[in-house]
């Protein structure tokens, strides 16, 4: 088994990227580092700046992970800045914002960002089309998982094992699985 280092503080991504990474012969583990934020319009910016800037601090390869929702109700927002939304407003504001849009249209977005030291990163984008729900359901996951509705069910609703074969996060570390099967460090 190969292993990969995930910087991230975030459990949850760490569960998901362990799991996702785990059926195709990668062993995930998390790096402590916390690495300055870069704040941009763009998912793959963010995650790029993220590994370059772990992978020479720590001077090893690294993974990491930058997601957004972007509503189009919403003109895209929160998109980069969804996880500073999710911790100040939370579901139930968002979805107070959304009252009485009927286009309930949403991205799930995410960018793995790998990086060797010294090197260029490569970044991966997975994403998922759903719709934002009325309301909150489901126990599963976190952030905005149970207002995410994918085939009517939100993924809040979803067990890890059937969320991540569809999942925005999954998408993006299959192709990154992938790319490593070919570029073999």
């Amino acid at each position: 088994m190969h292993k990969i280092y995930f910087a991230t503080g975030n459990a949850h991504k760490l569960r998901e990227a362990k799991n996702i990474l785990g059926e195709v012969g990668y062993e995930v583990e998390q790096l402590d580092c916390d690495y300055p934020e870069l704040q941009a319009d763009d998912l793959e910016t963010i995650s790029a700046y993220g590994a370059r800037w772990c992978a020479d601090k720590l001077d090893r390869d690294v993974m990491v992970d930058d997601s957004g929702i972007f509503i189009d109700a919403l003109n895209g927002f929160p998109g980069p800045y969804s996880r500073y939304v999710e911790d100040h407003l939370g579901n139930q504001k968002v979805l107070k914002l959304m009252e009485g849009d009927t286009n309930r249209k949403a991205v799930f977005r995410t960018v793995v960002g790998f990086c060797l030291p010294g090197g260029e990163p490569h970044t991966f984008i997975g994403e998922v089309v759903g719709t934002i729900s009325l309301e909150e359901r489901g126990v599963h996951g976190f952030g905005y998982d149970p207002i995410f509705l994918y085939e009517g069910q939100t993924f809040g609703e979803l067990e890890d094992v059937k969320k991540n074969r569809v999942s925005h996060r999954g998408n993006a570390m299959r192709k990154f699985a992938h790319w490593l099967e070919s570029n073999p460090r």
